[in-house]
């Protein structure tokens, strides 16, 4: 059966997680290939992450503040990201400046498509208006592996984001094993382990009641490898 808005909301109602298959999700969105071919290629233009406080250098990403209504969007002036060590003990307590993501995939039909689809069904799971306002912040990440550095997709360890909801794409794996999507409620009881595996797979979750994390990278082969995903959150305004 389809993924519809309607079974997306049932569903998060039911497990306040959902993980979408590649062709669920991309029908969901609904996006000619064309436009994913240019979306994901801007992944090859992030810049390195510096605030990685286990010396790491295994990550690169972007990223941007958006102000969201029912779907419509406006792109806020570019400021940092900051989670308290609450949520993440790593490198909380820091307010953190990455490179802007690009006006051309801030203002992409698909991230468009990802905010129409997801900001109604979180309205309606929150009973909030339609016209009610959320804080957005949307991440570009790659992590990278080689046999010098293992790639940390969550350093963190099982976490929530500190947000209402979160929404994680995969983007691309090149090279990749491992990297295993593992699922939990607050207890620290597992609820689900999936491997993100095609493009386009995705997960969507109530950061108020599940932690989710990534297990590390390796190459398949030895050599230097990566994985590519999107991040985008609710959190209301």
């Amino acid at each position: 059966m389809a993924i519809t808005p309607s079974t997306l909301t049932s569903a998060l109602a039911e497990r306040f997680f959902l993980h979408l298959s590649a062709p669920d999700a991309l029908a969901l969105l609904d996006r000619p290939s064309s436009e994913w071919t240019a979306f994901a290629t801007s992944w090859d233009r992030l810049g390195p992450d510096r605030y990685m406080a286990d010396g790491g250098r295994y990550r690169r990403r972007r990223h941007a503040t958006f102000e969201v209504r029912a779907g419509a969007l406006r792109r806020k002036p570019h400021q940092p990201h900051f989670q308290s060590r609450d949520y993440n003990p790593l490198n909380g307590d820091v307010q953190r400046w990455f490179d802007p993501i690009e006006p051309a995939i801030a203002d992409s039909a698909i991230l468009r498509a990802i905010f129409e689809r997801f900001t109604p069904v979180f309205d309606t799971l929150d009973e909030r208006g339609a016209g009610a306002a959320w804080h957005s912040e949307v991440h570009q990440f790659r992590i990278e592996t080689s046999p010098a550095e293992l790639g940390r997709p969550t350093p963190e360890g099982l976490h929530r984001d500190g947000v209402d909801w979160v929404f994680v794409m995969l983007i691309a794996r090149e090279n990749v094993a491992e990297g295993v999507t593992e699922i939990g409620d607050n207890e620290g009881n597992p609820l689900g382990r999936f491997t993100l595996g095609a493009p386009g797979e995705s997960v969507v979750l109530d950061d108020r009641r599940i932690r989710h994390g990534v297990t590390p990278i390796v190459a398949r082969d030895g050599t230097p490898a990566h994985r590519d995903a999107l991040v985008v959150t609710w959190r209301a305004d």
